[in-house]
């Protein structure tokens, strides 16, 4: 059967069972990915996967139950097991079923052309082989990555809802391996849209130069060091400490951003936003995984916090309206709360401007240890890191093996300048983004 044909399936189980309250989540998803050694396909994979997961209301209580069989016969049982499932819940939390009147986005740029699979092979071995033409010390290790995915997400309620979201989008990644001596130094970059709009040349010139610019790294004396952080290495940060704007977190006594919503919590050059439209967006959704449309939104605006991120279970403890990010990480997942593309809006300088602002000190480019290393609690962090120095505003020699730390509420109130280079990187729960970011004095350990 098809999702339309199940669906019905399902309306007409729950009027046979008098099932008032219910909601049907669908997602069904494909791709293709190519990746290379030396001038070889390495690997070639596809990938397929769709679900559904029906939820209902029945005195009170949630029932949730999951299927992957579209059939006439699971329909029924699917709306058995979740009412089943229903009588066993000890939860006193209130579910919603969210009733249709929201006013919601039409989509633009969410879907790229799909690539045929040679073209996705040929991009991949093309990538390939500007990787090695870039530099003479490109060695064997290095790779090339391309893929392409396209999804569906859809909605159906009793409260009147019928949305659905379509996606698609291409990646493209240079993973560059550089020798020099007895030692390897290794590079990346990568790109997301659509694979006709990708600079190949570019995308392999920056890679092995992110490589080669780690050449010679050596460790600095331990101190306060003025610190420039790249975009992307203050996005890994924002991802890390991203719960903390969670208002399911800040209700179960795990965010210290609880209750001090219009309060000035950082610097009054920060705006920390989340869009589901922004273009850099690899996904865009005009609902969240309860229904709820989604919208643009300032968290901190100028430094106050304007507000959580809320579902409709958090929104209705607070007395406020859902902000739209109710998420499910699957069909079958229970619903969250995260962010869709969530940035520190860009101000004003580039890089080389806030060094020479900054004068002398730390640039970092990377952060590891991120899981191990960072409390989203108390905000705490101490992070190895990865960059280089600087001197009267100019680079001097790269930097490794320095730990960073710090504590995240902090930071936020002690940033000096916000670059307009804005950078954005992929995890799990969605995009990142960050400009340069000025701190000074912060806790350097070296050598």
């Amino acid at each position: 059967m098809t999702y339309q044909e199940f669906k019905e399936a399902v309306i007409c189980a729950s009027d046979k069972l008098q099932v008032v309250d219910y909601e049907l989540y669908y997602t069904e998803s494909d791709s293709v990915s190519v990746e290379t050694y030396k001038d070889e396909i390495k690997g070639y994979n596809t990938d397929s996967s769709m679900g559904i997961c029906y939820r209902c209301i029945r005195d009170g209580k949630a029932g949730y139950a999951s299927t992957e069989n579209l059939t006439e016969e699971e329909a029924e049982s699917l709306v058995l097991r979740a009412l089943e499932n229903a009588k066993s819940i000890e939860s006193e939390e209130e579910s919603f079923i969210h009733k249709k009147g929201d006013s919601y986005a039409v989509l633009t740029g969410n879907i790229v052309e799909e690539p045929s699979g040679s073209e996705l092979t040929e991009a991949a071995l093309a990538l390939q082989r500007e990787l090695y033409a870039v530099d003479s010390r490109v060695a064997d290790g290095t790779q090339s990555y391309t893929a392409y995915g396209r999804s569906t997400y859809a909605l159906y309620n009793s409260g009147g809802l019928d949305l659905e979201d379509k996606a698609s989008y291409a990646v493209c990644a240079g993973l560059a391996l550089v020798h020099e001596g007895d030692e390897m130094y290794d590079g990346s970059e990568d790109r997301d849209g659509s694979l006709s709009d990708f600079d190949l040349k570019e995308i392999a010139s920056e890679a092995v130069e992110d490589a080669v610019s780690t050449i010679g790294a050596v460790s600095v004396p331990s101190g306060k060091y003025h610190v420039v952080f790249t975009g992307k290495a203050f996005a890994a940060l924002l991802a890390t400490y991203a719960s903390v704007f969670s208002s399911e977190a800040a209700q179960k006594g795990m965010s210290l951003l609880s209750g001090r919503e219009g309060e000035k919590i950082a610097a009054d050059i920060v705006t920390i936003t989340d869009d589901p439209f922004h273009e850099k967006s690899l996904v865009k959704r005009t609902f969240d995984g309860e229904g709820v449309a989604t919208y643009k939104k300032n968290v901190i605006e100028n430094g106050v916090l304007k507000t959580l991120l809320y579902n409709l279970t958090t929104a209705a403890k607070a007395g406020v309206k859902s902000t739209g990010n109710g998420q499910k990480a699957s069909y079958s997942s229970p619903v969250s709360v995260s962010p869709f593309t969530f940035y520190l809006q860009p101000v004003d300088g580039s890089r080389d401007e806030l060094l020479a602002d900054a004068g002398s000190g730390i640039c970092i480019k990377s952060v590891t240890g991120l899981h191990a290393g960072a409390n989203p609690v108390t905000g705490d962090f101490s992070l190895l890191a990865a960059g280089y120095s600087f001197e009267n505003g100019k680079r001097t020699k790269p930097v490794k093996n320095i730990t960073v730390s710090g504590n995240f509420y902090t930071l936020l109130k002690e940033i000096e300048r916000v670059g307009s280079d804005s950078e954005f990187i992929r995890a799990s729960s969605g995009k990142y983004g960050a400009s340069s970011v000025l701190v000074r004095n912060m806790t350097i350990a070296g050598e």
